[in-house]
């Protein structure tokens, strides 16, 4: 073969070789999780929870930016049940997302093969069960989506990576706990509070070494306060979001979010409490684990660090809140975390203001949003949609700013345009802390405020460097 043949024949294959890596898909991982009743002792005494591959919480799921998931889910429960992936994107893919209105519920000896993509995502995150209350019996668990090796991150790898899932827990069955809030009434003060399913654990480290705390709040209805007795946490990573590394000696996380922390391990050999205690709650409840130094021969002593002082500062846990900021000189999944725009230079085409309440209809206590209280029609909203199917839903009952009128029930759909760039503002009217989450995607916390909300809020909005979250607190 001559010299001009080979070299055609180079060529030839350097193209070839070009061609594949550019149509090489991301890598897929696949699952098969069963979910099944089990009997545990979380709080002291045996009940019924909610195990995923005999698991209580559920398997920890572990990816890497991009990477394609496909995860065979088996029902063996005596109801339908449904998995909500919390805070994973799910671009053109909301039949995957797993919450009524876009997905069916897995009936009773079925299975149902979800199929997503942790597409330009890093963080923590978590999924749990989205109906039935199946949540208070267990059946969540933690996802955490790790960098790829050629994406930096704004903090050197951290020696170690704990998870921790921390929420209140209730003694009742859930079906027992799903009858009470049927029948009108107030779910009761929780009993406890457990981190990763557990009344007590440990978590082991070395001196001078420096760990991620991920922490996040898979409980029902109660905020927490976290923190490390003898030891600062600094922020890094908010629900995908890479902070500005301030430094905190305690952390509120609400219902819903999730936090990543760096702790390093610079006290002498001991162990040291970790506490967890409830927030806005006439009872406190506490619960503790370990931080166990590998070289330590003396255990945790007290007194347990003590949370925020008032147990009632709404204004502590806001001007907190107010503090976590964008690390805009970080990379997140992908070069340019903001895409093509930022959002301080964009004005909204829409403004949709939602004020929550909580009226009494036909007798019973309901919950309701611009007085209607939602409904989950048989046939599901996207069904409805794309087949246009009349009288499921309608789109003149919840309008676009609070009524003062009496609550009623509907089944409510709020419509907007493709591309419409929408502010949306929370009033919460109620004595509670209120969380509020957009499913499979994310929006910019700009403001937190007190009262009413007024077009003057406007001039405290943050237009700079404000967060993206999935799940946002209003007190």
């Amino acid at each position: 073969m001559g010299s001009t043949g080979l070299l055609h024949l180079i060529c030839l294959v350097i193209a070839l070789v070009s061609v594949s890596l550019v149509q090489a898909e991301d890598a897929y991982k696949y699952f098969t999780w069963t979910v099944t009743y089990g009997t545990l002792y979380p709080l002291a005494s045996p009940q019924q929870v909610i195990l995923i591959n005999g698991q209580f919480p559920g398997p920890r799921l572990d990816l890497v930016t991009n990477e394609n998931v496909i995860l065979n889910l088996i029902n063996k429960l005596d109801e339908p049940f449904l998995l909500t992936w919390n805070g994973i994107k799910q671009r053109k893919n909301s039949w995957q997302d797993g919450v009524l209105g876009t997905n069916c519920p897995i009936p009773p000896n079925s299975n149902y093969t979800y199929k997503f993509q942790a597409k330009d995502q890093i963080g923590t995150y978590t999924y749990f069960p989205s109906t039935q209350l199946h949540k208070a019996a267990g059946g969540f668990g933690a996802l955490n989506v790790y960098h790829r090796s050629v994406i930096p991150i704004p903090y050197p790898n951290p020696d170690g990576d704990f998870t921790l899932l921390v929420g209140d827990w209730y003694k009742t069955n859930h079906k027992t706990l799903r009858q009470t809030l049927d029948s009108g009434k107030s779910l009761a003060f929780p009993d406890g509070l457990l981190i990763n399913g557990q009344a007590h654990s440990t978590f082991t480290g070395n001196q001078g070494k420096t760990y991620m705390f991920r922490i996040s709040n898979v409980g029902l209805s109660t905020s927490i306060n976290f923190r490390i007795q003898g030891h600062t946490l600094k922020l890094v990573e908010v629900e995908g979001s890479h902070t500005v590394q301030n430094l905190y000696d305690s952390l509120d996380v609400h219902v819903g979010q999730s936090v990543a922390v760096l702790v390093t391990l610079n006290q002498p050999p001991k162990d040291c409490y970790i506490v967890a205690s409830t927030r806005f709650t006439e009872t406190p409840l506490t619960t503790t684990a370990v931080l166990h130094y590998a070289n330590s021969f003396s255990s945790a002593l007290g007194p347990v660090p003590a949370p925020p002082v008032d147990k009632y500062d709404f204004d502590w846990s806001m001007k907190q809140a107010r503090t976590y900021r964008w690390n805009l000189t970080a990379n997140a999944a992908r070069p340019n975390p903001q895409g093509s725009f930022h959002y301080g230079k964009i004005t909204p085409t829409k403004v949709i203001k939602l004020a929550n309440s909580a009226p009494l209809i036909n007798g019973k206590l309901r919950y309701a949003v611009n007085s209607v209280s939602y409904v989950n029609p048989d046939t599901p909203l996207k069904l409805a949609d794309y087949f246009n199917i009349p009288g499921v839903f309608s789109v003149n009952l919840l309008q676009n700013s609070p009524s003062n009128g009496p609550g009623y029930i509907g089944t409510s759909v709020l419509q907007t345009s493709l591309h419409d760039f929408i502010e949306v503002i929370f009033q919460n009217n109620e004595n509670t802390m209120q969380s509020w989450h957009l499913d499979g995607y994310d929006f910019w916390v700009i403001g937190h405020g007190f009262g009413q909300w007024t077009d003057a809020s406007r001039k405290t909005y943050n237009l700079v460097d404000a967060l993206t979250r999935h799940t946002a607190q209003v007190t």
